[in-house]
């Protein structure tokens, strides 16, 4: 009886200690998909904010420079 229960337990701590290392790289996965985001949305914000950014230089008036 006490052998069945040792290799019980040994089997659900075998299982856990499989789902650390699946859990891991489903925080990796998680965290590329974030930064993947993260980049993209810089990426078209700048774009924005260049175009905004020629708009009001264009509407400056040129003085010539000094």
């Amino acid at each position: 009886m006490l052998s069945k229960i040792t290799a019980a337990l040994r089997g659900f701590v075998s299982r856990i200690e499989r789902e650390g290392g699946q859990a891991l790289a489903e925080y990796g996965l998680i965290l590329a998909l974030i930064a993947v985001v993260a980049i993209g949305a810089l990426g078209f914000l700048g774009l924005a904010i260049a175009g905004q950014m020629d708009a009001i230089t264009a509407k400056m008036p040129f003085t010539g420079g000094s």
